[in-house]
């Protein structure tokens, strides 16, 4: 592949650090919050190489460059990042740290933005350097932006208050948990980085960042229960100034750093995964005592309260009905030919709209045909667009966002009659999905221990996934949101080692991806609960399943599930039915009821 726009970039980019006096500079898909998803304005890595996935980083070096992405992206990058341009590391086999120590030269300055590093990378990276006798450089400014022409602004949209009916509990009962906590550890301020914990803490939302409704913003929050809110003075109505009150104190978002410098002799709590390598540095030059303690907000936001619960649940309901309505139309429209992988992605949007209260999707659908479900974090755009053809399984990873819950599905369908290998694998993803769902687990468990559960019967044949089994989920929030992972407990991963607690938020969503075939994942969204047994000598915890849309059971091998895996599957049928036939019409409560409709169970004999 030969990419003419991206060689006149890169080149652009080492004449820009030639006249800095730079000889390298590291470009991450990142913000100055550290956020998983960014706004276009902080698309770096997009604009220099042309990837679109959501993580990675590029290096850059006089005569070599490099980009970094994790097994997700493993076929992904190659087909969007030209292979004549940047050398393709995999991560965490390998490093941005591990490569430029094996590439640099004694004496060369590599640069790096602080505002969108953490500060564990920079220390680690500059290690790696000194010891071939480089240095690692902090820009003041960053060099892309000075050679990105048409890069966008960032968004300026007015933030607007989440009204505590929705949230549960008001800000200042927020504000006042976090204060305790300062106060219990000694501390008196904590810097709050994180969009989504500023967004849950003051009880406000926005539109900055695609998908994910928060604001562009920085916090101090103080051990007498008050704050100080950075943000662009456009972006706060006289609505939202009210709401916040008069214990938090509005200033512009660029006198953050001025603020930090005033935190001289101040005991502040930071936390190093989501705040940048400037703001250590800063906070060290005024003299502040800086103590490392993961974001307050954290904890809380993930475990979420009874009005948050039974709104994600109200939301789930609403969006099953969109998703269950989109597969009646693909199970009548995909086999006539003529339908792709856009068209599909656009009608289920329809689907969600027409269902009211959805104010946007929670990230972009996942909407993949035949080989390109093979590709497990798969964007679709005009280029990669495929025909959605029989004899293939179609997968489709999508989710809305609503005022009262975030939500996040998958289902693999198949067009056409599917192979045997196909109603395999679906089948053992199924059982692994089954597996998690029924745990139960003691007050303690963290989701590495749980993870096996859900790969087993893809390990009994040899076979595995490249992803984590799953991720926390916010209500009207974040996607993705720690602090709870499920997932192997090695590849350093953070979350996994997190105890699951009762109100957390979890996805369920094991997969099979077979590179240049087809890919399988089936995910519902779960909710810790506790659990009551009888006998029971410890306190126990499990999932209660919120997603509610039909699974394709002709891609089941009913001879490989035990009794209790069907009861399960029918059960869950039969409550998916429960929930979303009285938001159809007839002749889709027809279709659902035929979807929904007990196993045709095969003899217990012809099970492997």
């Amino acid at each position: 592949m030969s990419s003419p726009v991206h060689a006149e970039r890169l080149a652009r980019v080492r004449a820009e650090l030639a006249a800095r006096g730079l000889d390298g500079f590291v470009v991450p898909i990142s913000d100055e919050h550290m956020s998983e998803y960014v706004g276009a304005y902080a698309q770096r890595m997009a604009w220099l190489t042309g990837f679109g996935g959501s993580a990675g980083t590029a290096a850059v070096l006089p005569a070599r460059a490099a980009v970094f992405i994790d097994g997700r992206y493993t076929v992904q990058v190659r087909d969007q990042v030209d292979g004549a341009l940047f050398d393709y590391v995999g991560v965490p086999a390998s490093s941005v740290a591990e490569w430029l120590g094996a590439h640099v030269s004694a004496g060369q300055k590599v640069g790096y933005d602080p505002w969108l590093h953490g500060i564990d990378w920079a220390n680690a990276t500059a290690k790696a350097l000194a010891a071939k006798g480089a240095e690692l450089v902090a820009v003041a400014s960053n060099p892309i932006d000075a050679v990105w022409d048409d890069q966008p602004a960032p968004s300026d949209a007015v933030v607007a208050v989440h009204d505590v009916k929705l949230a549960g509990q008001s800000a200042i009962d927020k504000r006042a948990i976090i204060a305790d906590w300062l106060k219990d550890k000694g501390l008196d301020t904590s810097v709050m980085t994180a969009l989504d914990s500023i967004a849950w803490t003051f009880n406000i939302r926005g539109s900055d960042v695609s998908h994910t409704p928060v604001g562009l913003a920085f916090a101090l929050l103080h051990a007498d229960a008050t704050a100080d809110l950075f943000i662009a003075p456009e972006k706060i109505t006289d609505a939202v100034r009210a709401h916040l009150g008069n214990s938090v104190r509005i200033h512009d978002r660029e006198a953050f750093e001025a603020a930090l410098a005033a935190l001289k002799d101040r005991k502040v709590a930071v936390d190093p995964g989501s705040a940048v390598a400037a703001i250590f540095t800063a906070l060290e030059k005024a003299g502040a005592k800086i103590a490392r303690h993961r974001d307050p907000a954290v904890l809380p936001k993930a475990i979420k309260n009874d009005v948050e619960l039974n709104g994600t649940r109200a939301a789930h309901v609403r969006d099953g009905v969109a998703v269950a309505r989109f597969l009646q139309w693909m199970e009548d429209v995909a086999p006539q030919g003529g339908l792709d992988e856009l068209g599909a992605a656009a009608k289920l949007r329809d689907f969600r709209e027409a269902g009211g209260g959805l104010v946007d999707l929670s990230f972009d659908t996942i909407s993949a045909a035949g080989p390109n479900g093979a590709l497990p974090h798969y964007k679709v755009d005009e280029t990669t667009n495929r025909g959605i053809e029989t004899g293939t399984l179609y997968l489709v990873d999508s989710g809305g966002q609503y005022a009262d819950g975030t939500t996040d599905i998958t289902r693999t369908i198949a067009i056409g009659p599917p192979t045997a290998e196909m109603r395999r694998r679906f089948t053992q993803v199924l059982k692994g999905h089954i597996a998690l769902a029924m745990a139960r687990f003691p007050t303690g468990t963290r989701g590495s221990q749980l993870d096996i559960l859900a790969r087993q019967y893809l390990w009994a044949d040899g076979v595995d996934y490249a992803h984590g089994t799953g991720h926390g989920v916010g209500t009207y929030l974040a996607v993705h949101e720690g602090p709870q992972r499920i997932a192997k407990p090695s590849g350093g991963q953070a979350g996994t080692e997190e105890p699951l607690h009762a109100g957390m938020i979890l996805s369920n969503e094991p997969g099979y991806y077979k590179a240049g075939h087809f890919g399988i994942r089936i995910e519902n969204l779960v909710i810790v609960v506790p659990q009551r047994i009888d006998g029971a000598e410890e306190d126990m915890l499990g999932f209660e399943t919120i997603t509610f849309a039909p699974i394709a059971q002709n891609l089941v091998e009913t001879a490989l599930l035990s009794p209790a895996e069907a009861d399960w599957l029918d059960a869950y049928h039969a409550e998916v039915f429960e929930k979303l036939a009285p938001g159809m019409d007839d002749s889709d409560r027809a279709w659902l009821e035929s979807a929904c409709a007990p196993l045709d169970r095969a003899p217990a004999a012809l099970a492997a």
